[in-house]
């Protein structure tokens, strides 16, 4: 009886002590699992690549990442590898009718050639299956550390071959991870990882909340709120050499940073005060060359969430002004500000596509975009928790923050409302996304 109760005691002591220990961080690695086929999506054949060479082939799936690139993005649908019929790997071995049969559109086919240790050549050839047409063909260098990128590179050049726009999978994302503790303050963490959620790289780490992630035009800056000072803070971070500049720290609120189209101004939020003027929030451009401060509105509203038209003119925001929080257009230059929406009681936190033609925006209950052309909004979501919207840099998808199980998760959606999957975390929760923009060719 006694050896019972002491290995019970024990056990209970290991539980305490497990409670009272924080909860480990880890790599904050984003899984996104497609469920179902999308309705209308292209059915193509990718056949897994060819491994020539004396070494053993690289331990990267080239042609999964491949085919879940194309996938993802809703325009296309491979083929599941036990229903090709025939494995080519260049255009000789290629029989367009049995691909025909099949009913693919397009049939991708490569192999990889070892060169020596941990470096290759990745060759494929894109093909239009029912004009026995070759459409593109490449061969690429690739060492054991890119490969994922090669691949994401491939899938983009067949994406842009196929549709007449720039594909996404070799962008990135940025966000907020939390790691809530037993004991103790929680954690947060600011990640950028590839566009289907692998290779997390941490930027930052903070015992104080993280928000509004803002990346630069070149990709190459990260803008965002830091409250590791005990009050929020604006920063610009540097990617690759990970140095940081503090731009707005002043007494009151400094929030909601968002880039120029030329890289050269910020816009942000400020409850600055000023002489005879009261406390309120604002928006304010800071200048990054002369680090000059410029007010744009002056309001007794709470202006905030600025973003830039893609030509640099004018500025959106959400204002309550109206009695309600709806967005608000403006000159950069000054002016009166437009109202752009009335449909619904609250439109928040808009993020304007690259081509400037929709806004995507948090209306009570959900993400909608509204089409600036036609005066028309389609709901995209409908969860009650489902904020900060950000656009893919094509403009085809956008990506969100949601719950799920209690849980902090991101979401993507197209903007035809056609696709939508579900991107979960393996530790904590996630939130505050922003899809990069291209990297310049």
């Amino acid at each position: 009886m006694f050896l019972k109760f002491k290995k019970f005691a024990l056990l209970i002591i290991a539980l305490l002590l497990s409670l009272l220990l924080p909860l480990q961080t880890v790599h904050a690695v984003l899984t996104i699992e497609i469920t179902e086929g999308v309705e209308g999506a292209l059915p193509m054949a990718i056949v897994p690549f060819a491994w020539e060479g004396s070494n053993l082939p690289p331990k990267q799936n080239i042609t999964a990442v491949i085919s879940a690139d194309l996938a993802r993005s809703g325009r296309f649908a491979p083929l599941p590898e036990r229903d090709l019929l025939a494995r080519p790997h260049e255009a000789s071995q290629v029989n367009f009718q049995n691909w025909r049969i099949l009913g693919v559109d397009n049939l991708v086919v490569g192999k990889i050639r070892g060169v020596s240790p941990g470096n290759y050549v990745v060759q494929f050839e894109l093909f239009d299956v029912f004009k026995a047409k070759r459409l593109a063909g490449y061969n690429i260098p690739a060492t054991d550390s890119n490969l994922r990128y090669v691949a994401h590179q491939i899938s983009d050049i067949i994406y842009e071959q196929l549709t007449g726009e720039r594909g996404v999978s070799n962008t990135s994302i940025a966000y907020v991870t939390v790691n809530k503790q037993l004991i103790g303050p929680n954690k947060y963490f600011l990640y950028i990882a590839d566009a289907d959620g692998y290779n997390p790289r941490q930027i930052l780490a903070s015992p104080r909340e993280l928000l509004s992630p803002s990346w630069s035009p070149d990709a190459q800056k990260l803008a965002y709120v830091s409250f590791e000072t005990n009050r929020s803070e604006i920063w610009v971070h540097d990617i690759r050499t990970a140095k940081r500049q503090r731009i707005a720290n002043y007494p009151g609120h400094n929030g909601a940073p968002s880039w120029s189209p030329d890289g050269l101004k910020i816009a942000l939020v400020l409850s600055k005060r000023r002489k005879n003027d009261r406390s309120n929030f604002d928006i304010y451009t800071y200048n990054l060359k002369t680090n000059s401060l410029k007010r744009l509105t002056k309001h007794w509203a709470i202006d905030t969430y600025p973003i830039w038209t893609p030509d640099g003119v004018s500025i959106m925001f959400t204002s309550d002004r109206s009695g309600r929080p709806q967005i608000y257009k403006m000159p950069v230059t000054g002016g009166r500000a437009e109202r752009l929406t009335f449909e619904g009681k609250d439109n928040d936190r808009p993020i304007l596509s690259p081509d400037g033609k929709y806004i995507a925006m948090v209306r009570s209950g959900g993400i909608v975009v509204l089409d600036l052309e036609l005066g028309s909004t389609r709901v995209l979501s409908v969860g009650k928790l489902d904020e900060s919207p950000s656009f893919a840099p094509n403009g085809s998808m956008i990506i969100y923050a949601t719950n799920f199980k209690n849980k902090g998760v991101l979401s993507a959606v197209s903007v035809d409302g056609r696709v939508q999957y579900p991107i979960s975390e393996t530790d904590g929760d996630v939130r505050e996304p922003a899809w990069s923009p291209f990297i310049k060719r």
